[in-house]
């Protein structure tokens, strides 16, 4: 049934190896952000996110009969989606989709009548229930990336192994009619 690329254990972590030791080259390794410059991703609004798979190996399931079919991983991921609405009292999670090799959702920071500090950390003692230190878009899904990624290297006996591509793509939302137009199920 699954038709997804199912790589040797021990040839991925080898990989990994290989590629910790590599040296910088700033002829090779020169990263350019594609944030906006001054603008706030902590700020309320609709944020169309895409964060791809490492090498884009069909991790998550496969598609039969024009439809996707979550596996394990897949699995795994949608819960911790979900969960991104439940540990932020200022987020809504509004469509997503998982597909064989990708992940697409919106999200609504929405400004819950002062109680989001912006920019930086909050200062607390961690002795209660996780609250995440920062409400930018980029910590949202750093955590999220962070929590499927340690769930699935469980799951496959390969800590340390990459999930996930370095970085996402996102597209600020400017009013809440373009959300209609991204209807990711039509």
């Amino acid at each position: 049934m699954m038709k997804c690329i199912v790589k040797d254990k021990f040839a991925m972590q080898k990989k990994q190896m290989d590629k910790r030791n590599n040296k910088y080259n700033p002829e090779k390794h020169h990263r350019r952000s594609i944030r906006l410059k001054e603008y706030d991703y902590s700020q309320p609004g609709a944020y169309f996110v895409t964060v791809c798979t490492w090498k884009r190996e069909c991790l998550f399931g496969d598609v039969l009969h024009g439809e996707v079919s979550l596996n394990e991983y897949g699995q795994i991921t949608m819960q911790e989606w979900i969960k991104t609405g439940t540990l932020r009292q200022n987020v809504v999670l509004d469509k997503y989709v998982i597909m064989p090799n990708h992940f697409h959702g919106i999200l609504i920071i929405n400004d819950c009548a002062g109680t989001i500090q912006r920019k930086g950390v909050l200062q607390y003692a961690p002795t209660y229930a996780f609250r995440s230190p920062s409400q930018t878009i980029g910590a949202m899904v750093r955590g999220f990336k962070s929590t499927v990624t340690k769930q699935i290297n469980r799951c496959r006996d390969t800590p340390g192994i990459p999930v996930w591509q370095r970085n996402y793509y996102e597209h600020i939302e400017i009013s809440s009619n373009k959300i209609v137009l991204l209807d990711l199920n039509k």
